[in-house]
């Protein structure tokens, strides 16, 4: 087990995330970067809906923490047209939590278009043929549409039009760390300007 949160806190919190990616890379057997991604959607009724799914962060930083997906699925729409989301990761071994908020924006094209070529190809033919989170009629179909993008582009596979990079820049992030008792400690960092200001959180 690491050791536990310092009593002195860092100027800014990412530092710390580093710090506790590192530990999460080093001991979790599958995906360290996955986190849970909260967006707000319409329901059935009209209302506000609240949406989440697991999601991988490929990036991060003090400009925000980048994901990718095909900028039509569900996420894509309800990002485009409520610009702002939460995201969670959860280290259970670790017994360790960062979550953070804030606005979303688009990652620059040419940071897109790199990232995407380093994709295996079965990803990227993925990217051309899934119509992501649309109604499927049959695994067949696309099953078809993957062998159609293959048809298509014979050498190298560009990024789609539709599938880029989302950027969420955290106006907080807070770190929780389990203690017996449920004595957690929890430290949240929120933006001051060009600075950020910590304060200690109740468990």
């Amino acid at each position: 087990m690491p050791d536990r949160l310092p009593p002195i806190a860092f100027a800014e919190p990412f530092e710390r995330f580093a710090l506790w990616m590192a530990d999460a890379e080093a001991s979790e057997p599958n995906d360290p970067n996955a986190c849970a991604l909260a967006t707000v959607g319409t329901g059935a009724d009209g209302l506000p809906e609240p949406d989440v799914r697991i999601v991988l962060c490929k990036a991060w930083g003090p400009e925000g923490f980048v994901i990718y997906t095909n900028l039509a699925s569900a996420k894509g729409r309800q990002l485009a047209a409520c610009p702002r989301a939460a995201l969670d990761f959860h280290w259970k071994s670790l017994r360790r939590q960062v979550r953070l908020a804030g606005p979303v924006g688009p990652l620059a094209d040419e940071v897109a278009d790199a990232y995407f070529a380093t994709r295996p190809r079965a990803s990227q033919l993925s990217a051309w043929a899934s119509r992501q989170s649309g109604t499927l009629e049959s695994r067949a179909v696309f099953e078809a549409a993957l062998a159609e993008a293959d048809r298509r582009f014979p050498g190298p596979v560009p990024r789609p039009p539709h599938w880029s990079g989302i950027v969420v820049m955290p106006q907080w992030i807070e770190f929780w760390e389990d203690r017996p008792g449920r004595q957690h400690h929890r430290e949240r960092y929120d933006r001051a300007g060009e600075g950020w200001e910590m304060r200690l959180l109740y468990p």
